[in-house]
């Protein structure tokens, strides 16, 4: 199990993991070691979040998510493959983590009186500038 928050707990088995070749650093291994990981997280059919993480956790995969609801990861950071795998993880983790959060509600709120003057003079300066360049400005 890979704990999240003390409340969610993610199964390792709902998590599918492919190696695959990276195109970052590798040297001369580069060519013949697959050593970048695609983690693959199906997030519409994990029992294990609620349904409100789920939809804040698929707002925030954005172009990470596939049709279907699954969360793809790549990592090809590193030179090793273990690194590539802890580093996918840990962005899983903190994706998910992230989507726990509930956001602030957005309290309206009214322009105070100065910021409604101070908004009225700039009108009024802007005004008085494109006045002086109309015809007849110059007696």
């Amino acid at each position: 199990m890979i704990v999240v928050t003390p409340s969610i707990r993610l199964d390792e088995r709902e998590i599918e993991e492919t190696f695959i070749r990276g195109s970052g650093p590798g040297g001369q291994n580069v060519n013949k070691v697959a050593t970048a990981v695609q983690l693959r997280f199906d997030v519409r059919g994990s029992p294990s979040l609620p349904e409100d993480v789920r939809a804040r956790l698929e707002r925030l995969a954005g172009r990470r998510l596939t049709g279907e609801g699954v969360l793809v990861i790549t990592a090809q950071r590193f030179r090793t493959q273990e690194r590539n795998r802890e580093d996918a993880l840990e962005r899983l983790v903190e994706l998910v983590r992230q989507a726990t959060e509930r956001p602030k509600p957005r309290r309206p709120t009214k322009p105070t009186y100065s910021s409604k003057l101070r908004r009225l003079e700039g009108k009024n300066k802007r005004s008085q500038i494109k006045q002086g360049r109309q015809k007849g400005g110059f007696d």
